[in-house]
């Protein structure tokens, strides 16, 4: 049985939680979770990688097990959510690592790949959008545009919405376990916990304008990207997948069939597409 550590760091003044495994002198990967869950949507997933990596899985301020200052007290945008998070891999002593980026993962990720180049490995992308052409229909296209209500907002932190991003594309229902929409959704029940959440949603469309930026990073760079995508996602469709292809000619892109978190599905494909290419651009 492969050893996780559950561990805190103190960032700014802020105690933020993450989970470690995996030989400390091994490559590392760092698993940046998306919306609405936190690192416990990667307790599959680590142990399948840390034989071979040292693999670090934080929650951002306001998510799972790491400190969520209420909205009046701490100012939620993406720009801070990088900055703590690059805190903590700065304090963690990692001086190169790779990303894997889902979600909100990608603005998360992208914001730290791009201010620190020579830092980053690797590039991982599960359903982690940096492309207009991977806005679904509806909500999402709203969300890019800063259009959302607060009607919208609400909607997006319930129930329903939490059970509906894990089930929406899935080829077999059945095989998703419940116990994943309800601690997702008992941690955005928590006082002040939807709120943060809101928050970011809100804040998400000033991520639409930094796509060139990591557009342009990718090109300078060079830097070698995986895109394994649930290929049924109705919020970051697959054409967000192909699209690196645009900027990166050497992108390795897989489709699988599955929804907007295809580890619950798709575990054990998504991690041998991880090590097989790891293995190949890290040797």
């Amino acid at each position: 049985m492969t050893a996780v550590h559950h561990r805190h760091a103190t960032v700014a003044g802020h105690r933020l939680f993450y989970r470690e495994a995996g030989p400390a002198e091994a490559p590392t990967i760092v698993l940046l979770h998306g919306f609405p869950t936190s690192s416990h949507m990667y307790r599959h997933l680590i142990p399948a990688l840390a034989d071979r990596y040292h693999v670090i899985a934080p929650d951002y301020l306001g998510a799972g097990a790491s400190d969520a200052p209420p909205v009046g007290e701490f100012t939620y945008t993406f720009d801070a959510l990088a900055e703590l998070t690059q805190g903590l891999l700065d304090q963690l002593g990692l001086t190169r690592f790779a990303l894997y980026i889902q979600d909100f993962g990608a603005p998360v990720g992208l914001r730290i790949a791009t201010a620190n180049p020579d830092r980053v490995t690797a590039i991982v992308t599960q359903n982690g959008n940096a492309y207009v052409e991977g806005l679904g229909e509806g909500l999402p296209q709203k969300l890019a545009a800063g259009t959302l209500t607060g009607e919208d907002l609400r909607a997006m932190v319930t129930l329903e919405a939490t059970k509906g991003q894990y089930l929406d594309g899935s080829p077999d229902a059945e095989l998703v376990s419940p116990d994943v929409w309800i601690h997702d959704q008992a941690l955005l029940d928590r006082p002040g916990a939807a709120e943060i959440q809101m928050a970011l949603l809100a804040d998400y469309h000033h991520n639409i304008g930094l796509y060139p930026k990591f557009h342009e990073y990718f090109r300078t760079s060079r830097v070698p990207v995986l895109a394994v995508w649930g290929g049924n996602d109705g919020i970051f469709i697959a054409d967000g997948a192909r699209a690196y292809a645009r900027d990166l000619p050497d992108a390795e892109i897989h489709l699988v069939d599955a929804g907007h978190f295809a580890l619950e599905t798709h575990l054990d494909a998504i991690a041998g597409y991880i090590r097989g290419f790891l293995g190949r651009v890290l040797s």
